[in-house]
Formats: structure tokens, sequence, C-alpha cells
């Protein structure tokens, strides 16, 4: 499927013998001289009689070689834009269909009785805290903020910092759709085990490692922390910042931390969840849930459409000897190989400020260059170690405790990418090298993505304020309008084509 996905040193590129014959033509066309203009081969006449040299050639040839050059990078950046594109088009419906259930959970799950079911440190509560997570947001930055809330109530340090906040970024479900579209079943069901893997080793640090003092201290710094806070996605909300919106609610002002989180907002989600009753067909229940899938998508389309653009480009322009260089430290299934690619699969993870979904395209383009199954792993897993959320662990729970948490994270995506490493390769379950996708027909996909996108807009719509559907009715009238016009219109002229034709 991702054929055309390819390092621009691999011969068999159409696109690359293209550019390679655009400049080869751009050169030799400047070189012979019967398709200069006469005027170019002569120079004017001097004071002495004498016709004065042509130009020089040189830079005639260097205007040709840059515009060769120009072409191929255009014709690069048109094949990045492919690869985008068609990564996009496999994932649409596994994107809308998780934020959807990811909305669900978000109205329907009580933020309390979690915490009933995390305060103590035990396999229980974390095992709880990893379910917990899976099932709730995949936004990076909305985790962070779910999680402090959780841990400022008591949560334990295990089954909060550790197992919910990795699995609500790593273990969810739209993630698992995304890996499963773009790598294969393999990578997904490694996905699912290395994260089982990273959430125990999460747990042994904070239980084993982690001065219980420390904890109490972060705790009590959380706690203390006076900020205001955005009433969407919880992060902070600093009034004096240029991009926070301020808007009043009932009487009651709310501070947002950026105008998406903003448009996102509704008043009416601002109440207890439910898990049982009447209130679960609640047709109020379900907008709310829908306006909750929107609020995702707001936070996380950046991230999202950015992974897919860095995996358009670095597929397009990097040559797989770079990536040889960087990843290929090491013999081929020596000890040093292995490790060296997980480690440094980890370390790109840190590096690229994408979310978990966001990084799965990189992740493929990683794949395709040699790196290792578990290496891939690793990558994926290192997304909560990036440096924004560093700076928010610190600023939420004092500077020891931040080092704690991006030290935890980063271990536990290397050992979790070792350990899959070893136990698929040891199964015969490491797919071969560079293979991806596959696991649904292209005709499925268009069915998925064909039904997806009246189920997004209706989610767009029910999330609008009622003035802004009135506005957006109003802009669409007429265009609809004019379809069915045209439309009858062409029918129409079919008909009458055919009563020409004696066929009623």
């Amino acid at each position: 499927m991702h054929a055309v996905i390819h390092p621009v040193t691999d011969a068999p590129s159409l696109v690359a013998a293209q550019t390679r014959l655009l400049v080869s033509l751009a050169v030799a066309t400047v070189d012979h001289g019967p398709l200069r203009p006469a005027a170019v081969a002569r120079g004017p006449p001097t004071g002495l009689g004498l016709v004065s040299p042509a130009p020089n050639e040189g830079s005639l040839e260097f205007a040709a070689r840059l515009a060769g050059l120009l072409g191929a990078v255009l014709l690069r950046l048109l094949e990045a834009a492919v690869i985008a594109f068609e990564m996009a088009w496999d994932t649409w419906w596994a994107l809308v269909l998780g934020f959807t259930i990811t909305g669900a959970v978000q109205e329907f799950v009580s933020e309390d009785r979690l915490t009933d079911y995390l305060g103590d440190d035990g396999w229980r509560e974390v095992g709880y805290g990893a379910l917990f997570g899976a099932s709730s947001s995949s936004c990076s930055f909305s985790a962070v903020a779910t999680t402090r809330s959780l841990f400022t109530k008591g949560a334990s340090a295990a089954a909060s910092l550790g197992a919910f906040q990795f699995a609500s970024t790593d273990l969810v479900l739209e993630l698992a759709l995304v890996v499963t579209l773009l790598l294969g079943w393999q990578f997904a069901a490694a996905e699912i085990v290395g994260g089982l893997v990273a959430v125990a080793v999460l747990a042994v640090v904070y239980r084993r490692f982690v001065p219980q003092s420390w904890i109490e201290r972060a705790r009590a710094h959380a706690r203390a922390l006076q900020e205001i806070e955005c009433a969407t996605c919880g992060m902070a909300a600093d009034p004096t910042d240029e991009e926070t919106v301020a808007a009043e609610f009932d009487g009651e002002r709310r501070h947002f931390c950026c105008g998406g989180c903003r448009n996102a907002y509704d008043p009416s989600t601002d109440r207890e969840p439910v898990t049982a009753g009447p209130e679960l067909l609640s047709g109020d229940r379900w907008a709310s849930a829908t306006a909750n899938a929107i609020r995702e998508w707001d936070m996380l389309w950046r991230d999202v459409v950015l992974g897919f653009a860095i995996a358009g480009l670095l597929a397009a322009f990097v040559p797989t000897a770079w990536w040889t260089a960087v990843f290929g430290v090491g013999a081929e299934g020596s000890v040093l190989r292995l490790v060296s690619n997980v480690v440094l699969g980890a370390v790109v993870g840190v590096v690229t400020f994408l979310c978990s979904v966001g990084n799965v395209p990189f992740a493929v383009v990683l794949w395709q260059n040699g790196v290792s199954f578990g290496g891939v792993l690793a990558f994926i897993f290192a997304d909560l170690v990036i440096l924004p959320l560093v700076r928010t662990y610190r600023r939420y729970y004092g500077t020891r405790m931040a080092a704690v948490i991006a030290v935890a994270f980063f271990l536990a995506a290397v050992v979790a990418g070792l350990v899959v490493e070893l136990v698929f390769g040891a199964l015969g379950l490491v797919p071969p090298a560079g293979a991806t996708g596959g696991t649904v027909s292209g005709t499925y996909t268009a069915l998925f993505n064909v039904v997806a996108v009246p189920i997004f807009a209706v989610q767009v719509y029910v999330a609008l304020e009622p003035e802004q559907r009135v506005r957006l009715g109003n802009r669409l009238a007429p265009h609809i309008a004019g379809i069915i016009i045209r439309t009858q219109q062409f029918l129409e002229r079919i008909a009458y084509a055919l009563e020409d034709r004696g066929l009623k």
C-alpha cells in the first residue's frame, strides 16, 4: 500500500527518475549552442571593430542547474504531499472512531470515581490506572492535566503518574487503530504488549526507587500551585498571556489557554458524569459527548497534521544512507545494534515534539529505513518525554519530581522496546523489514472514510453554538441548492438524450 514511500536513493522511484530527467534536459538545453538565440552567441562590437567574447557560459549553466534543482525540490515536495495524504486517507476513519469513543468515555466516567480506585500503589490499583487511562483521552497535554487532578486528589504516583498517564496516551484505541493501518497488526500487538511492560516498569520505579517523601512533596507542590487553569483542557491559562481567552458563563468568568479550547468549551459539560440510569440514553448527554470528541480534535489536529507532513518530507527528502549512519551502530543482529536502536528511537521520540498519534506516520518512515522493530516502538512510547511536557511536569510537581517522571518514562520506553524486540523476534512475529500496512483493503478504507465524513460533519454541527449553526446554514444553503439544481439539470439532459435515442 505504501509502495510510494521510499528513500530518495532508491532507483525504482518514478518521481526520482523524472526529476533526474528534468535536470538532465535542462542542462543539455543550455549546453547545446543551436538552441541559444543568435544574440547570445556574439557580443556587441567594440570600439576597435572587434567582436566581444560571448557571455560567460558558466553562468548560463549555473542558472540551468539551479532551475533543475528547484524543479527537483518541487517534485519532492509534491511526492511528500502525496505520501502524507495517503497516510491521512488510510487513518481518517480510525481517528473519527477513536475520538468519538474518547468523547463518550469522558462524558460518562467520573474523575472522582477513578480516584477511589487509584489510592494505593498495589498492582491492582496500577491495573486500574492502566485500564482507565486506556479508556481516556489520547491528547498528551490533556492526559497530563487529568493525571495532575487525580494525583492531587490522592491517587498514588504509581497508579496516576505512571500507569494512568502512560496508558492515556499510548494504549488508547485510536493509536492502536492507526498503528494497525499504517504499520500492521504485529506492531499493534507489540504496542499493547510493550505498553503493559512499560506500565510495569513505571510501577516498579515509583514503588521501589522513589522515596515516599518525594512523592508527598510533589503532591503538596501540585496542590499549592495557584494558577488559573483552562476550563477545557486543564492546562495553565495565564491571564497576562496574549493567547489566553476569557469569557463569561452564567455570571462566572472562565479562562482558556487558546481560542481552540474556547470554541470547544460547552458549559453544559460541567456536570457529574453518569455510568448508569436513563441519562445514558439522554440526547443531551450524547451531545456533550460529541462536544468532547470535537474538543479532542481541536487539541490534537495540529499534532496529527504535523506528523503526516513531517513523515512525508522525511520519506521524500532524507536518503537511506543518513538513517543507516544514525541507526547502523553495531553489526546486524548484535546486542549493540539492538540496544542502540531502541535507545536512539526513544531519543528521536523525545525531540519530535509530537503526540502519540502524530508519531505513527514518522514511525512508518523509521521502519522503512531500517530502524529495528523495538526501536520503532520505543520511538512511539517516548512521546511523554518531549520538552514541553517536561516543563509542565516541573511546573506541576517541582524540578526533582519532573526529573523522576522524565527518566521513568524514558526508561519505560527503552525497556518496552527491548522486550517486544526479543519476545516477538523469538515468536517469529516481527514482520519483514520495511513491510507496512495492508491490514484493511483499499475498498474497505474508502467505505469507512465515506461513512466517517457525515459522522464527523454531524459532530461538528452539534458542537457549534446555535448562532454559529445559523450562520453556517446561511452560508451553505446557496451552495447546496446550486448542487441540487445542477444535478437535476444533468439528469434531465440524460433523460432527453435517452429519449432522442428511442429509450424511455
